[in-house]
């Protein structure tokens, strides 16, 4: 009797043991498989509050009252010069108006290629800008000369205040402004201490300009200043008394 109780024993630790051992296999595939599986891509389409700044050399952008030439390799009847009305249409012979406002050359190139080839085919087009907005900078404030100046070439804060009629013995040399936009709703501001880098004679800490940016140099201390503001409030700033 013992010995075929001993045995039931044998036999049922047997089955608990066969059984633990395939739940640990099912197991080991499962986390196996989740991973395998590649995890959930980023969401890149989600928008952040934080400005993204500008390229360094960002391409020119056609704007209204530019004027550029429409030329046509194998189509010459179709060679043309064109300016950008103040809506930002152009008007095209043959094929009608077309936006062009805030496109680059190459994609102005691509969008009159596209209007093109619906009435030719394989058309080569070349676009020549001709007339359109020089790069330039403003300068403001406590300077010689305030106004728009043109810029030619890398030109540096320093190097853009000297043109501007250098500073005025008012001026605060440690806290010129800088203000650079980053997109159609913002502009970054900052804050240079030209006083402290011209006696280090760290020159290389000397931002160049960008394309209409606007140095502005004060009179009295600015305590604070956000880095980013709305475009709409930066005569705010502009008129108050620093």
């Amino acid at each position: 009797m013992n010995k075929m109780r001993t045995s039931a024993v044998k036999v049922l630790i047997a089955v608990f043991a066969v059984t633990a051992l395939c739940w640990a296999q099912d197991g080991a595939k499962q986390l196996a498989s989740a991973s395998a599986q590649p995890a959930p891509a980023a969401d890149t389409n989600s928008s952040t509050s934080t400005p993204q700044l500008q390229q360094r050399y960002p391409r020119y952008k056609i704007r209204a009252g530019d004027q550029f030439d429409v030329n046509f390799d194998l189509s010459p009847e179709f060679n043309q010069t064109v300016t950008v009305q103040p809506d930002g249409y152009v008007t095209l012979r043959g094929v009608g108006d077309v936006h062009v406002q805030n496109e680059t050359v190459p994609q102005l190139t691509e969008t009159v290629h596209t209007a093109y080839a619906k009435i030719l085919r394989d058309p080569i087009i070349a676009i020549v800008l001709k007339d359109f907005e020089k790069p330039y900078f403003i300068a403001d404030g406590q300077v010689g000369k305030p106004g728009k100046y043109e810029l030619r070439g890398d030109t540096t804060l320093t190097q853009a205040v000297a043109i501007a009629g250098g500073f005025q013995d008012s001026a605060r040399h440690s806290q010129v402004l800088l203000f650079r936009r980053v997109d159609d709703q913002w502009t970054e501001a900052k804050v240079i201490d030209v006083k402290k880098m011209e006696k280090a004679g760290v020159l290389n800490e000397d931002p160049f300009l960008h394309p209409g940016d606007m140095v502005f140099v004060p009179k009295n201390t600015i305590s604070k200043i956000a880095r980013f503001i709305p475009n709409a409030s930066l005569g705010t700033y502009l008129g108050r008394s620093f």
